[in-house]
């Protein structure tokens, strides 16, 4: 079963899905598979990792992140992340740095945990090619300023986690696809200039399963359900809602962890999507995730 599991994942990349690690609210530590299983009498952690999704219209995208936590007691602990992104396809290359996560976490009991925080963009969501805007799928951020609130519950070994993020600011993106020449991939892209994303909420479900005491996999199934339709302003100045951007995204994750000893490890991720919004225009989509991470604690 574990294997089938596995393989669905990998080879289900025909699929197009939202990549959620871009949009940041399923990435959050504690809001990963056994997110409050972490906290121990080390109170510092350290993580690195990187990251490869196949996005629409031919673009390849890379990410890589570096987070610290600290645990400040056996309640209270924060955590703090700074990403960065590339993206190629198309003849067009970029990079930038993403965003600044910054959560507090405070732990009700054994069994449940409350998070707060905030994502920081260190972009404006509006990168140029020959003086004329880039759409959302070339930006290293959505450009916004979010809330991030989210519960977390054990269920013996089942972690539940129900979160919201939610735009409070809105990006400068300025593309519009006739812009560009006919003949030109871009034209086929969803215009977004002064673009509105609407927020989001996330479940997710995991269930880890030990194979041995140096590894374990951890299946999770994660829907997201984006609350409204996006919206962009037109050549007239009209604002117009961008049908069919509302809706729910269903993807599954597999996570391979492998200890390397009580204070570092490795982690494989990867995931696909089984269903997906008509429209998303916020340049999220993947049909394919993979991540590897490191992470040391002291």
């Amino acid at each position: 079963m574990i294997l089938f599991i596995g393989f669905t994942f990998l080879f289900s990349t025909a699929i197009q899905a939202q990549g959620c690690s871009d949009a940041g609210v399923c990435t959050v530590h504690s809001f990963k598979p056994n997110g409050l299983d972490s906290i121990s009498e080390l109170t510092n952690q350290f993580k690195v990792g990187i990251s490869y999704g196949a996005a629409d219209n031919n673009i390849s995208v890379f990410g890589s992140y570096l987070e610290y936590g600290r645990q400040f007691s056996d309640k209270f602990g924060i955590d703090a992340r700074l990403t960065s992104l590339a993206q190629s396809g198309n003849d067009i290359s970029t990079f930038g740095l993403s965003d600044i996560f910054l959560n507090s976490n405070y732990r009700i009991s054994k069994k449940a945990t409350l998070t707060l925080g905030f994502k920081i963009p260190l972009s404006d969501a509006n990168k140029m090619e020959d003086r004329r805007a880039l759409p959302m799928d070339y930006q290293s951020s959505l450009g916004t300023f979010d809330l991030l609130l989210g519960f977390g519950y054990f269920i013996n070994k089942l972690h539940l986690v129900a979160a919201y993020q939610q735009p409070l600011t809105q990006n400068n993106n300025s593309f519009f696809a006739e812009d560009y020449p006919l003949g030109s991939p871009l034209r086929n892209f969803q215009s977004t200039n002064q673009y509105k994303r609407s927020g989001d909420i996330l479940l997710r479900a995991s269930y880890p399963i030990d194979l041995g005491q140096k590894f374990r996999l951890t299946p999770s199934l994660l829907p997201i359900y984006h609350l409204a339709n996006d919206k962009y302003t037109d050549k007239d100045g009209t604002e117009l809602e961008i049908d069919g951007s509302q809706g729910l995204t269903l993807n599954g994750n597999l996570y391979l962890d492998y200890y390397l000893d009580e204070k570092q490890a490795l982690q494989f991720n990867v995931g696909s999507p089984f269903i997906v919004r008509e429209v998303r225009p916020d340049g999220l989509t993947r049909s394919f995730v993979a991540s590897l991470e490191y992470r040391i604690r002291f």
